[in-house]
């Protein structure tokens, strides 16, 4: 019963940051819902794995999470810079 409320409480905030993600003033604003939506979404999976009974999904919940991270940083690098790290000239190696 009390992960029952557990999993609404965080199913409630999902929702909640979905909407920040939809009218967000800025687009930091939204990387960011994102990424809270992506580690409620982390704790649901491991909710669920700890009610059915089954550990393994806490392994899931882990990988989702590193996910969730690189690809926060990987947008917010490309929207605060625009070029992925490939400089000016967009020539990836460098000046060799």
């Amino acid at each position: 019963m009390i992960f029952a409320a557990a999993a609404a409480g965080v199913v409630v905030t999902m929702l909640l940051a979905l909407v920040r993600a939809l009218i967000g003033p800025n687009i930091y604003n939204r990387i960011l819902a994102v990424n809270v939506f992506g580690t409620l979404s982390v704790m649901l999976i491991a909710i669920y794995g700890f009610v059915d009974g089954r550990p393994e999904f806490l392994d899931l919940a882990i990988v989702y999470a590193l996910i969730n991270f690189i690809g926060t940083i990987a947008i917010t690098k490309y929207v605060t810079f625009s070029d992925m790290g490939h400089g000016d000239d967009g020539d990836p190696a460098g000046d060799i």
